[in-house]
């Protein structure tokens, strides 16, 4: 119950080298800042797992250069049996507005959810200081809510989903958690339009998620690296598959060994031109769509394969749809024409080695001629601005916190409809066609993370977050 997971410190000074001088020297005056106003505190983030999705993605290196400032940040992880997780994958889907099994948000649902929450808060608030600040993470831990409210200075709940036109589903979910979250001092959401309707407006604000450049997931990999790493990972099949050693994010070595698990028709060669998706198997991903959309829609001539890529479903704890999610992309792939079918790859990635795991994905994202994430629904969507990073070419739904990160035309390709196969497949096609455009449109994505989407933008959210509430409550607010 409420482990604590290790956090690696990481040194700021890096951004530097990314930043204008401008961006630097605000960062270094709120890092300073933040040293004075929390000295003497921690700063606990709760969530439900330590490996695999966004939330992961986020937490690690935010934690990281936190203690890097001098500020004692720390991640907690709550635990839970798989009825729990059915129950909070059910409040996650319909929290972007999707039935998901269809089971009941009901008095038992209630009971389990808080039954749960209480061992875990029990476990947890062991370790909490008076002095403290608590960062809840999604629908998960906001049962917490209510039993840390008197024995924090600052407790916030963090919403990362969410969705701009909600209905029946979603507002029901809200109302199951409304009940919990209010006991936060700020709630904080993705996007403006997901805040909800029944919190005190004065209690809300918005931060974008961000992403850490200089991780194994994202660090720069040389044309010849991507391709060692994929060939040690069997993404790649020509050439010879060996170990290929990599930086961890402690700064320890770490080496690429371990095997994707592939179905395919034949191997991808390296001078295969491919069309990527990396994301959980989550139906809200719509694998299913992607492999339906470019097989019906992106002629052979052009020479392209996909790959869908994600995490080994037996290794991400909090979310008991993976395995079905998986099967339904494996069973839409085997009804496929043969010819068609050997143009598409599906890839479970080794989560042993989380370092590991991130740069097989990050070798994957260069590699790729286009980036898609074709999401039904999204929070943000991370694994969009890493390849934006990358200087990938990315089409992707205009949905949710993608339409934060992408300027349509300029830095990427926004679908108006996720659903239209048809608009997708032509999206595709006509940036296969175009390598200047695609080029061009790149270039323009890697600029727009440099300037809205790196790391320190979020610690200095949260910091301006956490002074309000120090100076509300010291009010007497």
């Amino acid at each position: 119950m409420a482990r604590e997971i290790d956090v690696p410190t990481r040194d700021s000074e890096r951004f530097r080298a990314v930043l204008s001088h401008e961006r630097f020297e605000e960062f270094q005056r709120g890092a300073l800042e933040a040293r004075e106003l929390l000295a003497g505190r921690a700063v606990w983030n709760v969530n439900s797992t330590a490996r695999g999705g966004g939330v992961v993605e986020l937490l690690r290196p935010l934690l990281g250069y936190a203690r890097g400032v001098g500020v004692d940040a720390r991640w907690a992880v709550i635990d839970g049996n798989p009825e729990f997780y059915d129950i909070t994958k059910r409040i996650h889907n319909r929290l972007h507005e999707f039935e998901g099994d269809g089971g009941p948000l009901d008095e038992r649902a209630r009971r389990i959810y808080e039954e749960t929450l209480a061992e875990n808060l029990a476990a947890f608030a062991q370790r909490v200081r008076p002095g403290d600040v608590v960062i809840l993470h999604d629908p998960q831990p906001a049962g917490m809510a209510p039993g840390l409210r008197p024995v924090t200075a600052a407790l916030i709940w963090r919403c990362h989903v969410g969705v701009d036109e909600p209905g029946d589903f979603a507002r029901e979910t809200w109302s199951f958690l409304r009940p919990y979250v209010r006991h936060a001092d700020v709630c904080v959401f993705s996007r403006d339009t997901f805040a909800w309707d029944g919190l005190d407006r004065d209690r809300i604000a918005t931060i974008r998620p961000t992403i850490d450049v200089f991780t194994p997931k994202n660090d720069e990999l040389s044309t010849e690296t991507v391709l060692r790493v994929l060939r040690a990972s069997t993404l790649v099949a020509d050439g010879t598959a060996e170990p290929v050693t990599f930086c961890r994010q402690d700064g320890t070595p770490g080496r690429v060994e371990r095997r994707a698990q592939l179905i395919e028709d034949e191997p991808l060669r390296a001078e295969t031109p491919i069309v990527v998706q990396v994301s959980r198997w989550d139906a809200l991903k719509d694998p299913v769509g992607v492999i339906r959309g470019f097989a019906e829609h992106v002629p052979a001539e052009t020479g392209a394969h996909l790959v869908c890529a994600g995490p080994s479903v037996d290794a991400v704890a909090d979310d008991p749809e993976g395995p079905r999610t998986l099967e339904d992309a494996v069973a839409a792939r085997s009804h496929l024409p043969a010819a068609v079918r050997r143009r598409i790859h599906l890839a479970t990635l080794p989560m042993d080695d989380i370092d590991e795991n991130a740069v097989i994905v990050n070798a994957l994202q260069r590699h790729a001629r286009i980036v898609v994430q074709k999401s039904l629904a999204e929070g943000f969507g991370l694994t969009v601005a890493e390849a934006m990073w990358k200087g990938r070419p990315v089409i992707a739904s205009a949905v949710g916190g993608i339409e934060e990160q992408i300027v349509h035309g300029e830095s990427g390709v926004l679908l108006d409809d996720p659903r239209d196969l048809g608009g997708f497949g032509r999206a595709i096609t006509e940036l296969l066609a175009d390598r200047e455009r695609a080029e061009r449109i790149g270039n323009g994505a890697r600029e727009r993370v440099r300037d809205q989407f790196l790391s320190v933008r979020s610690l200095l959210d949260y910091l301006a977050v956490i002074r309000r509430i120090f100076a509300a409550r010291s009010g007497g607010g």
